[in-house]
């Protein structure tokens, strides 16, 4: 398990084959990339600064990825979130879950993502035409975490 909670920028596509480099017994990785939009409730959006709490954050990103690799049989599985100012078309999540067969890497990307949006101390402020405003979280958010239970 690798949980990381940085600043930097990071490519997708390197993070997907680093899954894999390591263990040819891995027959499938699941990932999934979020990406800033330019919109939101709609708004256009022109930028994002992500706050956390440094440690509290990634306490709480490695109790959901124990939760999963309790869960299912996973070989690998990867939490990178994103901090700071962003921009549109930047992405700010990605979680990705290899395992032997498809259906536990599916599954087990889906959970933490569904997890992350509900659990993870992150708080997002949005720049718009309006000014800054704080994004809250989604009804829809909870309902798709609380499927899990």
């Amino acid at each position: 398990m690798a949980i990381r909670v940085q600043p930097q920028a990071f490519d997708p596509g390197a993070e997907v084959n680093a899954m894999h480099a390591a263990n040819v017994g891995v027959g499938a990785v699941v990932s999934f990339v979020g990406y800033v939009r330019d919109f939101n409730d709609g708004r256009d959006v022109s930028g994002m600064f992500l706050e956390h709490y440094p440690g509290m954050t990634e306490k709480a990103l490695a109790k959901i990825a124990v939760e999963a690799e309790q869960r299912w049989p996973l070989l690998k599985l990867e939490v990178l979130h994103r901090i700071g100012a962003l921009e549109p078309g930047e992405p700010i999540v990605f979680v990705a879950a290899a395992s032997a067969h498809r259906q536990a890497a599916f599954d087990a990307c889906a959970f933490v993502m569904d997890y992350l949006k509900t659990r993870a101390p992150f708080w997002k402020k949005e720049n718009t035409s309006e000014g800054p405003r704080w994004v809250e979280g989604r009804h829809s958010d909870q309902a798709a975490a609380d499927r899990w239970k």
